[in-house]
């Protein structure tokens, strides 16, 4: 196999394994992160339902769980079709990975950039006693419900959302990727 082709199956299955592995520890910590945002909003002196009604959750809905994954789903069998050279995995690839890069990667910079998301939601409040709510106590409230890994995992799956797709899609139009599929 080309190095092109490995390397681009390589990315492929890691994102597809990020996409698995983020969402199930979201869907099993995140009520308790959720818990205690609220915790230290209450703490500030607010009601705990402001973060819902600004649309701040630390926990996964059932439509975001099933959508995370599908994409795992997605990606795990492009980088099977890529890497048994079957041809339409590069096609495929070409046609799924910049929807991946533009899609998904505005949904995971918002969860890179959730302490700036929050404060800019507050901020934009009718409400002057929410704008004077600390965010990053906030943030960090609900982070230390999350297991220690998960943070880098985020960025990781950032990463490969974003640069990783690009990279897919370039090395997969190689000359020597060509060589791979039939």
């Amino acid at each position: 196999m080309p190095v092109p082709v490995a390397i681009a199956v390589t990315l492929q299955f890691l994102l597809a394994a990020a996409f698995l592995i983020i969402p199930i520890t979201v869907w099993i910590t995140g009520g308790a992160a959720q818990h205690a945002a609220e915790t230290e909003v209450v703490r500030q002196g607010h009601p705990a339902a402001v973060l819902v009604r600004h649309g701040i959750r630390f926990k996964e809905e059932r439509w975001e769980f099933a959508l995370a994954l599908g994409i795992a789903a997605v990606m795990a069998t492009l980088a099977w079709l890529n890497l048994t050279a079957h041809r339409s995995g590069r096609i495929l690839s070409w046609i799924i990975e910049p929807v991946v890069l533009l899609a998904a990667g505005t949904v995971t910079a918002g969860q890179v950039f959730a302490a700036r998301y929050t404060q800019a939601a507050f901020a934009r409040s009718d409400d002057p006693a929410v704008r004077d709510i600390d965010t990053h106590a906030v943030i960090a409230a609900a982070s230390t419900e999350f297991p220690s890994w998960l943070r880098p995992l985020v960025l990781t799956r950032f990463a490969l959302t974003t640069l990783g797709s690009l990279l897919v899609i370039i090395l997969l139009a190689t000359p020597e990727a060509g060589t791979h599929f039939p």
